[in-house]
């Protein structure tokens, strides 16, 4: 990658895992009267053709680690655990008193924080009271984020008893100085053994999270942590770039200096070799950040050109409708977001009210609408066309006049109504979703919002 495209091109930009981004979210015209309105609307469209995806946030996590953007509480107190697993089953319980048939669940996602701080007896409790009210669907697909620390054998057969076969472990980097510097210290011996127990246990995609442009961590780390994980055999890899914002996570990013952090080229670099040794390796680039062995569902999804990506990251599948459950979750219904009360003495307050726990979100337009499957076809397909005059919208011309010096750079091309992202392009691939994104070109942000795109 050559030093001055880094440099052209390195500005901040959003990952956009939505369309409008939250910082753009036109609160003033949501209600929650309107994110039901358009939730039983999604519902009678896509409940019996295509089923719906739960996304169930468990916030809790033993210890802190500085690189992590989520939404978290830090505790050793086990006792949190019940009463949030009831809370989680209130809240499933005021939607399906919304809904006028059962739901039928095609995806479940457990996130964090850390899903496998709860004990095995407390996720079987969440899972059956999710399916007291609703069917599985016949091509269902449960995944959850494991930390290799604390992930037991019990817990990988009890979830996998309930149907779960996709785990996604966090690896971070195997440098010891590197996992000093974020907090989150996991020798490979541990990665390994979970590993090896869901591979005997019976899942059919383990994956990996690696992250480039941690604080010290230099070339020969990433080319390490990909040799031992080559030696896991994971079915798939996220190779995310470190996004290094304590303007928004505070005092959790400051345990390092911004000196310590690889940047421009340094880090490209850090891509690029990670890049090409998972290539080698065989795994197939199939969308911003993810690679995948060609067996895994994620590459045929991307193959077939049905991909999909949403607040959960990248989906083998489409669902109209995911409903969030839990303290932060964001929901969607296709025509609109909606997202829950960041804090859990909040969302236990306006559950014990009987109230769902969602306090902001944002209503999607007709425009909205169709630059959110513009940047969806980016992300996911690495192209994007025009030549349906549904998805032709006033400002296209200026948008492909913008991407104009990204073509004479090599990185896409225009022609036929379609715009195509070239091998040398994906690394780019937010800046090209940036040219489409009306919103950020109307209003741009006035202090710190996102990370680097490099």
């Amino acid at each position: 990658m050559k030093k001055n495209l880094i440099q052209k091109y390195n500005v901040p930009g959003p990952r956009y895992t939505s369309y409008p981004t939250v910082p753009y979210w036109n609160e003033l015209l949501f209600s929650k009267d309107l994110w039901v309105e358009t939730l039983k609307h999604s519902f009678k469209e896509s409940n019996t053709t295509e089923g719906i995806s739960l996304y169930i946030h468990l916030p809790f996590c033993e210890s802190l680690c500085t690189f992590c953007g989520c939404n978290k509480r830090i505790t050793k107190n086990h006792q949190v655990e019940h009463p949030y697993i009831e809370a989680l089953l209130n809240e499933w319980s005021l939607y399906c008193e919304l809904l006028e048939e059962k739901p039928i669940i095609k995806e479940i996602h457990l996130g964090g924080g850390t899903p496998t701080f709860f004990s095995s007896e407390h996720l079987e409790k969440l899972i059956h009271g999710i399916f007291s009210k609703a069917h599985k669907a016949p091509n269902y697909e449960f995944s959850f984020e494991g930390h290799p620390n604390n992930t037991t054998k019990s817990q990988l057969q009890s979830l996998y008893d309930l149907g779960f076969r996709r785990v996604s472990f966090g690896v971070q980097d195997y440098s010891e100085r590197v996992q000093n510097a974020i907090h989150r210290v996991q020798p490979f011996h541990n990665v390994a053994k979970v590993t090896f127990w869901a591979k005997e246990i019976g899942y059919t995609s383990i994956g990996h999270d690696i992250i480039f442009g941690l604080p010290f961590q230099k070339l020969e780390d990433v080319v390490d942590t990909i040799e031992k994980t080559k030696s896991l055999h994971p079915d798939r890899l996220a190779f995310y770039s470190y996004a290094h914002v304590p303007w928004i996570k505070g005092n959790g990013q400051r345990g390092f200096n911004d000196a310590d952090i690889p940047k421009d080229e340094e880090k490209r670099q850090l891509y690029e070799v990670g890049k090409q040794l998972l290539s080698k390796n065989g795994y197939h680039e199939i969308g911003m950040d993810h690679f995948a062995l060609e067996e895994d569902s994620l590459f045929e999804s991307f193959k077939n050109k049905t991909l999909h990506r949403n607040f959960m990251g990248y989906s083998s599948s489409k669902t109209q409708l995911m409903i969030g459950l839990g303290v932060s979750s964001i929901s969607d219904s296709w025509y609109s977001f909606a997202q829950n009360v960041k804090t859990i003495e909040e969302y236990y307050e306006w559950l014990q009210k009987g109230e769902l726990p969602v306090y902001r979100g944002h209503i999607l337009t007709p425009e909205d609408l169709i630059i959110r499957q513009h940047i969806l076809n980016l992300m996911c397909q690495f192209e994007t066309s025009w030549k349906d005059q549904n998805l032709y919208f006033e400002e296209l011309p200026e948008v492909i006049a913008q991407l104009e010096e990204m073509q004479k750079d090599g990185l896409i091309t225009i022609k036929n109504q379609k715009i195509t992202v070239l091998e040398a392009g994906k690394p780019f691939v937010r800046n090209i979703c940036m040219a489409f994104d009306l919103l950020l070109k109307r209003k741009a942000p006035e202090t710190a919002l996102f990370s680097m795109t490099v």
